[in-house]
């Protein structure tokens, strides 16, 4: 009888992620060029004008920092697409680590050291101030916190990390779709809660907005990586055989 004990085994052949394995990715790359095509182009002119943002009056600071925070925002929104890609993220990871330096020192760190300072001359008042100052500071640290796990190689940390600073710098876009709800949701109210005051009513609407949206990404990006996950049929059983 032949002992198989000292036989080597046969590696297991690891499962390809496709691209239609995932199919939220495609949805959410159209959601980032729309958002982005309509929201950064006023910024391309460096015209104070056409900002959608009024500068504060008397700060000539406001308003080209406000800009680089836009171009550097719009450098983290694209490559997080990449770093959240699992089908990118497993075939190139030369490209994955590269995209993810992107990320990280020319969007998410830059764009969040300048929010806090966007942030602090916000004319949404103090709720919308605070809001986004704690924002800010949240999306710097789950971002740092994310780096400092894969230089440790404490790769499922860093995964988790980097899911939630991707969370965070995909808030804004929610928050735009929650201000147009929470316009329409509060408008009754306006004669009565807002005194007939549409200022107030709308500065109402951003602070539900800049509040709620981070939240609710970060625990749909919680409990994404927490699920439950239901184990994979082998090769041959999946394809009938």
């Amino acid at each position: 009888m032949t002992s198989t004990t000292n036989l080597p085994r046969t590696p297991t052949p690891r499962r390809e992620e496709t691209w239609w394995r995932r199919p939220w990715m495609a949805p959410l790359a159209l959601v980032v060029v729309a958002f982005l095509g309509f929201s950064v182009p006023p910024y391309l002119s460096f015209d104070p004008s056409q900002s959608r943002l009024a500068p504060p009056p008397g700060n000539g600071l406001y308003y080209p920092l406000l800009v680089a925070h836009v171009l550097f925002g719009t450098i983290a929104m694209t490559t997080a697409c990449f770093q959240i890609w699992p089908a990118f993220r497993a075939r190139h990871r030369r490209g994955h680590r590269i995209t993810g330096r992107i990320y990280v020192f020319a969007g998410a760190l830059p764009a969040g050291v300048l929010g806090l300072y966007i942030g602090w001359y916000t004319a949404g008042g103090p709720s919308v101030r605070v809001a986004n100052l704690v924002g800010s500071a949240l999306w710097l640290f789950v971002t740092i916190t994310g780096l400092r796990m894969a230089q440790q190689r404490r790769y499922r940390d860093h995964r988790k990390w980097m899911s939630r600073s991707f969370a965070l710098a995909m808030s804004i876009v929610l928050s735009r779709v929650i201000n147009v709800v929470a316009t329409i949701v509060l408008m009754p109210q306006l004669d009565t809660t807002f005194q007939g005051s549409k200022e107030l009513m709308t500065y109402s609407s951003a602070s539900i907005g800049v509040w709620l949206s981070p939240f609710a990404l970060w625990v749909l990006a919680d409990w994404l990586l927490e699920r439950p996950r239901r184990p994979r049929r082998p090769a041959a059983q999946a394809s009938g055989s």
